[in-house]
Formats: structure tokens, C-alpha cells, sequence
């Protein structure tokens, strides 16, 4: 084995020699350069086959499959050291621009407070290295403590040793003073505490001078003063003032500024959600104090406590509860100290004194004496009469608890009662149309209007899960509720038109719940047109519910939409009302009009064009005229020119039109027709002729715009002008058919003059010959160097598309490889695993055998 191992390097190495024999010379790639430019790279290699394969697995495993492995990673270890990943740059390099940047960062101003070791830093002059040897003296100024000068005892004491170094000190100043030798370092600090302690002195000297001086310059400028307080006279102040510089108005807008109050702080607005828990909150307080009123139970949590109150309170945070003060006047020249609730019974006091002064006034001076004689027992008769006085006081005071008793039950009653009456603050959303019309029945419109809004607070969508389904369905439940007060014999229009609001707000809310449920009711009415139709071969026109929804939904969707998924087909709907619903009587007449209303009111502001609302009216206008001569005009479905429904607003009667009087026709007025009187039914007749002419007049004012307006109208103009007798109608009625004829006639067509367009036309193109040299087969066409570019750019763009797709398919083989591996990798060391674990467990069982045999020998 040991041989064996030897020469394996040795044939590896011959190996690799025959091969590179091997190599055919042709087969080698080199990149020969041609000649050498300054500052260019250099590319030129010689590769042998299967080094750029080798170079190109290296690259890969270096960063693509780095990346791979670290797929799963989110730490990375970046090196953010200076050019630590460019090969380009020499060690050497690296180090020296490593360290001008190091001290580039210390040199700013961010590291002003570190200390570097080059410069030297002071202290008022001194070296903070020289003061770091506690070389000096602390110096105070202060008399009473004096830390920085020691004397010459206490420094012998504490550097010289002992006692005996003052007088080694007189002999050594001796000795300098003779022969000038260097002073050593106590010598020098024993100086410099005597020229401290001197320097002490004369700063102290100074203080006391400056003292004294201050104090004689205050006493004379005290006798002086009396002598500087003279003011000067009035006309010298005033040239002073005129001297004086006015103030700016810059700066006394800037004082003015500062005087101003700053801005407070203010609370943040409150969300939608927070607003609603409020709202529910408050709503369940008033309830449980509703019931709370109801069931005549006390209100502990508001009634007053009294507080404890000790022996040794002196009252000092005594608050008045009420104003107890009373108003001094005088009354009758006596004084009067009294309160509005008094009065009443002092009047009455006065009158019994002022009866019984007349009474004594009145009797004569004879009844002195008996009076005297009356006094003399006063005293035994004063004490019978307290005694009187005191039982009638108590038998008053329980005649007054009884009645407040009394008042205080019929008052709980009272309020129990009304407990009962008020409407209650929170409600549940009803779940069924039965139950919301057992909450709204019987109640006013203002209390309808007020437990809807009650119903929306208590179950906002933000309070709880479920309140939101709950509240787009009670949108239908209300809907239905409208519906049903617009079907009763004597419609409830008002309160409808109340229940707009809570609708809206539904609408607002929820709009796809709300688009649902009216598409669901034009749906149906749709729907039962089309049954009616096939059944009958005609159609009517819908009950008052269904136009009151197509009103709600002018309200709460936009009608100005090209498609909406709500208008648009209510619009459908209202367009085959005027064609396939027939005019039989004036109510069908009322439904049109009112739906002829709804459609100027749909297209208000996108001026759509209806044609069935022209055709409509032109039929009103022929059903009105006396004489059916069709003359210039057509009818249209559901018109006839003549028939039996042909002359239902004709009026013959002269004097219904004289007392005819233009009024608003109603919607509820549909019902009542049938109770009307001859004359009344005629009125009805004039005031929807006159609608019809209003309408006519509004047309124009809308659609005068349009191209063809007088080709549409034409039919409508020749039956006014021509065909309508005006001359018999009321004079109202003649001013509307003028004014709508006025309308018509004024919306001439203006034609634009042809004029030359301001800027200039563009030229033909001239179409000259296209010269292309004829050259070789097999080299590229020449062309303008626009076209040469182009095509140098074009077969780049393929070339560097095809190198990148070439590279990302050895990616994906490369990864599918590395995968492979991995799985490979796994899969054997499970297998190693298994084998393992059943190796062990037949070793197991072979020793258990073995056991349990020798147990049986034995």
C-alpha cells in the first residue's frame, strides 16, 4: 500500500505532462495585441483548451454558488475596509491610503476633543504635562481660607525633614547669595509660597482701597443727587423728544409679535370609530337611566353622600353650595331682610299687623287702664300660649310632610310615566320588514327619524362583527318601508321625504349593499311589465311606490355617469314607461308627466338626448286639442290620432278656464280624482296642459344646443303655432305658450365661417431615387451612417443577447448539477444512516437471542 502511494503523485504528474504534449498547436487560442496604447487594458491571453471552461466553473463556484448557499441567509459579512476587494491596487497602496484616511477622520471636527500624541496642549499657557507633576501651588484669593500658602514651618514639617531645616535654610541663602550656586527644588518652592503669600497681601491692600474709595464716591454722589434731581423745563423735554428717533414700524410690528398669544395645542381629531363607541356609550347611559326613571328606582351614584367631618375640622375648604345671601331693602320704612318664597307670607303678616294696628288705633284711650290690668298676668298667660304654639307648630309640620309626601309620589309617577312614554336610546337592528314596521308605526316622522338614527349609532360596523351585514340589510327593509307608505290610500309623502336622509346615509355606507337592493326593485318592475305585456298585449303604468324609487335613485346615485350600474337601468326602465305604458285616464297622464320630470332631472347635467320624453310630450299636446287634424306632426306609440283616449285634457267649458288658477299638481293628487267635482276635473285638465308647456320650455333651454334641435322640435312648433287654440285658454296658460314657443324660435343655427388653419401644411413627400452601391457578394450593404449605426447597434444587441442567454442556460445547468449533488449528498447519508441503525438493531437482536438461549440451557 505504502508503494502504491508513492508513485500515485509521480503518474499524476506524468499524466499531465503527456497530456500537454498532446496539445495541438492549432487548437490554442491566443489574443494577440497589435500595438500598445497608454491607459488601455490589456486582453490579450494564450489559453489552451478547456482553461476558459475551468476559469468559467471557478467563477461560478465563487459567486453564483456563494449566492445559492446563502439563499436562506439574511446576515453577510460585508469587508467595508478601503479597496480590500480591488486585485488592481498593491498592498503597499492599500496600507498607505488606509492611513491618510485614518488620519483625515481624526483630523475633522468631529474628534476635535481627542488627544493626539503630536501636538501639545495648554492650560492658560501652561503645559498640561508640566501641570500633570504637581509642580503648582494652588492660589486662592479668598481671605478666610487659605489653601495655597503654606508656611515655612509646615513645609520643613512635611519636606524638610525636620526642625533643623530653617536654619539649613539661612545657611544656604548664605551660600547663594555668596558664591551663587543652582537652588535646589525646596529651595524654590519656600520662594515661591513667600512671593505668594506677598502677592496676598498687596492684592488685599487694593481691595480695602477700592472699598474705601467706593464708599466716598457713594456719599458724594449722594450730595449730589439732590442737586441732578431738578427736571428740566417743558419746551427743553419737548426739542428732546423731536431730537429722539421715531420707532420703526418693523419694530413695532416685531414687539407687537412677541406680545401676541401663541398658539395652544389642540386635541387630534377623532376617528370615525372612536366617534361611534362615544356616540353607542352615551346612548346606553340615557337607556339605563330611562329605566332606571321607569321602574322608579333612586339614583344612588348621583345623589350626594354626606362626608365625615371630624371634631378638629376647622372648615377651612367651606364651599357655599348656594348663594344664601339676601338683598337689604326697606319696605314701609321698616327693614326688610327676606326672600322671594317669603314674600308671599309676609304680605299676609303685614296684613294681619296692619288690620290689628287699625283695630287698636280705633279703640279708645279708656282701654289703657285694662290693657295694664291685662299685662300684670301676661307672664302666666305667655307660658299657656308656647305651650299652644309648640303643638300647633308640630301637628303644621306633619300636615307639611304629608303633602310633600304626596307631591313626591304623584311627581315619581309622573316621571315614571313619561319614563314609559319617551323612546328608548338603544335599539337592535331589526331582522325582519315586520319587526321595523312595529318600531316605526304609530310614531311621528320626528321620532321615526330618531330611532333610525338610533339604530345606525347603537350598531355601528367599527362596534362589533355582524353589525355590518345587519345594516346593509336594513337599506332594503327601509326601502320597503317607503315603498309600502307610498301604496296606502292617503300617502305619507312627507315623511318619505324625510326618510330620504337615513337612506342617503345607508347608501353612503354601504353603496354596493344599497346598488343591490334597487337593482332588485327595478329588476321586479321590469319583470312584471314584460308578464303583463305578454298576457295582456299592453302594459300600465306602475303604482306610486315604484316612482318614488325611481325619484330615491336620482337622489342617491350619480346621474351624470355615462353607465352606472343603478341609473342606467332605471333609465331603461322610465324610456319603455313612455313607449309601452298607454294613456288611458288622467292618472296615467300625472305618472307620465311626473316621469317626464325625472328624466330632464336624470339628464340635467350630462344633456343627454331622450327622444321618448319629445315623443311624450307631442302626444300630451294631441290629446288636449279639440280638432284632430294631423298636419305637419306623427304620433308615436302609445298615441292614437284618434280614438277613445284621444280627448282626456280637452276642456270645452269657458267658465272652468276663467276661474282656472295655475297651481303645483301634487303627486298625492292621483289618489283623489275620483272625488273631484266637474270643474275641479277640468282645472286638473288646464294645470297638466300647463305642466306639459313648462316641460316643452325646459327641453329647449336644454337640448338648444344640439344640431339638429329644430329637426327634433319641428313637430312640437308646428302644434303650438298652428293647431292649438291659445286664444280660448286661460291668460296663464297663453304666457307659457308663448314663453315655450319663445324657447323654440330662439335657438337659431349658427354655421362657423370656413377660415384657413393658422399653421402651415405639411408638404408632400418627394419621392427621389434611392441610390445603393452594388457591391461584393458576402459584405455589407453600405447606406448612410445612419443606417450603419443602426445595424452595428442591431448586431450587437443579437450578439450580446445571445452570449447572455448562452450564460444563464450554463447557470441553470450549473445550479441543476450543484442540486443534484446536494440530493445525492443527502440521499447517502441516509442510506449510511439506515444501514447503521440496522446493523445495530440486528446486533441487538442476535445478542438477545443468544441471552434468551443460554437462559434456556441453563
Amino acid at each position: 500500500m505504502g508503494k502504491a502511494r508513492g508513485k500515485g503523485p509521480a503518474r499524476s504528474a506524468t499524466a499531465t505532462a503527456m497530456a500537454k504534449a498532446r496539445n495541438n498547436p492549432f487548437e490554442v487560442k491566443v489574443n494577440k495585441q497589435k500595438f500598445s496604447v497608454l491607459g488601455r487594458r490589456t486582453k490579450h491571453d494564450v489559453g489552451l483548451p478547456g482553461i476558459s471552461r475551468s476559469k468559467a466553473l471557478r467563477k461560478r463556484t465563487q459567486t453564483l454558488l456563494k449566492e445559492y448557499k446563502e439563499r436562506e441567509k439574511s446576515n453577510v459579512f460585508k469587508d467595508k475596509r478601503f479597496a480590500e476587494y480591488n486585485s488592481k491596487i498593491s498592498p503597499e497602496e492599500k496600507m498607505m491610503k488606509r492611513f491618510a484616511l485614518e488620519r483625515q477622520q481624526n483630523f475633522g471636527k468631529k474628534n476635535i476633543y481627542n488627544l493626539n500624541e503630536d501636538e501639545e496642549l495648554t492650560h492658560y499657557g501652561q503645559s498640561l504635562a508640566d501641570i500633570e507633576k504637581l509642580n503648582d501651588i494652588v492660589d486662592s484669593d479668598s481671605d478666610a481660607e487659605e489653601r495655597g500658602a503654606l508656611s515655612a514651618e509646615l513645609t520643613a514639617a512635611h519636606f524638610g525633614g525636620g526642625g533643623g531645616l530653617l536654619h539649613k535654610k539661612t545657611v544656604s541663602r548664605q551660600q547663594d547669595e555668596d558664591e551663587e550656586k543652582p537652588k535646589s527644588r525646596k529651595e524654590l518652592i519656600e520662594e515661591l509660597i513667600a512671593k505668594s503669600k506677598q502677592e496676598k497681601r498687596e492684592r488685599q491692600t487694593q481691595r480695602e482701597n477700592a472699598l474705601e474709595l467706593t464708599e466716598k464716591l457713594d456719599s458724594d454722589w449722594k450730595e449730589i443727587q439732590t442737586l441732578l434731581s431738578h427736571k428740566t423745563p417743558k419746551s427743553e423735554r419737548k426739542d428732546k423728544e423731536e431730537e429722539k428717533p421715531k420707532p420703526d414700524e418693523y419694530d413695532m410690528i416685531v414687539r407687537e409679535l412677541g406680545f401676541e398669544m401663541k398658539a395652544q395645542p389642540s386635541d387630534r381629531m377623532k376617528t370615525e370609530d372612536e366617534l361611534a363607541k362615544e356616540e353607542q356609550e352615551r346612548l346606553e347611559k340615557l337607556e339605563a337611566d330611562r329605566l332606571r326613571r321607569m321602574h322608579g328606582k333612586e339614583d344612588h351614584e348621583n345623589k350626594k353622600k354626606p362626608k365625615h367631618i371630624s371634631a378638629d375640622d376647622l372648615a377651612d375648604g367651606f364651599i357655599l353650595d348656594k348663594d344664601d345671601r339676601r338683598l337689604l331693602c326697606y319696605k314701609d320704612g321698616k327693614l326688610d331682610i327676606g326672600n322671594d318664597e317669603e314674600e308671599d307670607s309676609k304680605h299676609e303678616e303685614d296684613g294681619d299687623n296692619e288690620s290689628e294696628e287699625d283695630k287698636s288705633e280705633e279703640e279708645p284711650d279708656s282701654k289703657d287702664e285694662d290693657e295694664d290690668a291685662v299685662d300684670s298676668h301676661s307672664d302666666l298667660e305667655s307660658g299657656l300660649e308656647s305651650e299652644e304654639e309648640a303643638i300647633s307648630n308640630e301637628r303644621e309640620k306633619k300636615h307639611q310632610e304629608n303633602e310633600k309626601n304626596l307631591q313626591n309620589d304623584e311627581g315619581q309617577k309622573a316621571e315614571i310615566e313619561a319614563a314609559r312614554v319617551e323612546l328608548p336610546y338603544t335599539f337592535s337592528v331589526p331582522e325582519s320588514y315586520e319587526k321595523l314596521k312595529s318600531l316605526l308605526t304609530g310614531k311621528t316622522t320626528a321620532q321615526q327619524l330618531v330611532v333610525l338614527g338610533r339604530i345606525q349609532k347603537c350598531n355601528h360596523p367599527s362596534l362589533a362583527v355582524g353589525n355590518k351585514a345587519k345594516l346593509e340589510k336594513l337599506f332594503g327593509l327601509l326601502l320597503e318601508y317607503t315603498g309600502e307608505l307610498a301604496t296606502m290610500d292617503a300617502p305619507e309623502l312627507k315623511t318619505i321625504d324625510r326618510l330620504v336622509l337615513p337612506l342617503y346615509k345607508l347608501c353612503q355606507m354601504f353603496p354596493e349593499a344599497a346598488s343591490n337592493s334597487m337593482k332588485f326593485v327595478l329588476r321586479d318592475a321590469a319583470h312584471d311589465m314584460e308578464e303583463m305585456i305578454e298576457v295582456k298585449g299592453r302594459a300600465a303604468f306602475p303604482g306610486l311606490d315604484l316612482l318614488i324609487y325611481l325619484k330615491i335613485t336620482a337622489i342617491l346615485f350619480p346621474t351624470s355617469d355615462f353607465w352606472h350600474p343603478v341609473v342606467t337601468p332605471a333609465f331603461m326602465y322610465m324610456s319603455q314607461l313612455l313607449t309601452k305604458c298607454q294613456v288611458t285616464t288622467l292618472q296615467d297622464v300625472v305618472k307620465g308627466l311626473f316621469v317626464c320630470c325625472l328624466f330632464l332631472e336624470y339628464v340635467s347635467v350630462s344633456q343627454r338626448f331622450v327622444p321618448e320624453l319629445i315623443n311624450f310630450l307631442l302626444g300630451i299636446l294631441h290629446i288636449a286639442l279639440p280638432e284632430k287634424q294631423a298636419q305637419g306632426y306623427t304620433l308615436v306609440h302609445p298615441f292614437r290620432l284618434l280614438g277613445k283616449n284621444s280627448e282626456l285634457l280637452m276642456v270645452s267649458d269657458k267658465k272652468d278656464m276663467e276661474t282656472w288658477q295655475k297651481q303645483n299638481l301634487p303627486l298625492s293628487i292621483v289618489t283623489r280624482l275620483k272625488e273631484m267635482s266637474k270643474t275641479e276635473m277640468n282645472h286638473f285638465r288646464l294645470s297638466c296642459l300647463a305642466l306639459c308647456l313648462d316641460l316643452i320650455k325646459r327641453c329647449g333651454a336644454l337640448y338648444g344646443s344640439l344640431s339638429s334641435f329644430h329637426e327634433i322640435v319641428h313637430p312640437i312648433r308646428v302644434l303650438l303655432t298652428e293647431h292649438i287654440p291659445v286664444s280660448d285658454y286661460p291668460k296663464q296658460l297663453q304666457e307659457l305658450h308663448q314663453n315655450a314657443l319663445k324657447e323654440l324660435e330662439n335657438k337659431e343655427k349658427h354655421y362657423n365661417p370656413l377660415v384657413c388653419e393658422k399653421k402651415k401644411p405639411v408638404p408632400l413627400k418627394l419621392y427621389t431615387p434611392k441610390i445603393v452601391k452594388v457591391l461584393e457578394f458576402g459584405r455589407k450593404q453600405g447606406g448612410s451612417k445612419e443606417e450603419q449605426e443602426k445595424k452595428r447597434l442591431i448586431h450587437k444587441h443579437k450578439r450580446e443577447f445571445k452570449g447572455a442567454v448562452r450564460e444563464i442556460r450554463k447557470d441553470n445547468q450549473f445550479l441543476a448539477r450543484m442540486q443534484l449533488l446536494e440530493t445525492m449528498e443527502r440521499d447517502s447519508e441516509r442510506k449510511r444512516k439506515v444501514k447503521y441503525l440496522l446493523h445495530n438493531l440486528a446486533t441487538q437482536e442476535g445478542e438477545w437471542k443468544a441471552l434468551k438461549r443460554k437462559k434456556f440451557k441453563n
